[in-house]
């Protein structure tokens, strides 16, 4: 009983740090956002309405304005930095009355561990969407 309880600990303990880690990476990739919303308001880019799509592969509009960071339209940051992974589930009403969504801790690597889709550091997103900002 007494090796039960260590692994209860253990593992409570890995949870722990696990959860550290990852409010400590949010906070970090909360400051590359803020500083690239900053530089937008700087270049005096306005924010859009932004659309979700549904598992379904539809798009539907959202409760939300704000900046796309990748070509798939997918995540976006709003105007008081908050991150937005818009890919959600949804009714068929949804075409007609849009969806709600919430914001997600940010993180540094884009759709880490994913085999679809687009991979990779957050600065690099928001480089790519600032030089999208940025030509003419």
């Amino acid at each position: 009983m007494a090796e039960d309880s260590q692994r209860q600990a253990d593992a409570r303990r890995r949870h722990e740090l696990a959860a550290q880690a990852a409010q400590a990476e949010a906070q970090a990739a909360q400051q590359q956002l803020d500083v690239f919303v900053a530089r937008l308001r700087e270049l005096g880019a306005s924010p859009e309405p932004l659309q979700a799509t549904l598992l379904n592969g539809s798009r539907v509009k959202t409760d939300r304005k704000g900046w796309y960071l990748n070509k798939a339209h997918t995540l976006a940051v709003a105007p008081d930095g908050s991150y937005y992974q818009l890919v959600t589930a949804g009714s068929a009403l949804a075409r007609f009355t849009g969806v709600k969504v919430q914001p997600s801790p940010p993180t540094l690597v884009i759709g880490r561990g994913g085999r679809d889709g687009e991979t990779g550091d957050l600065a690099d997103f928001l480089a790519r969407a600032l030089d999208g900002f940025t030509r003419p």
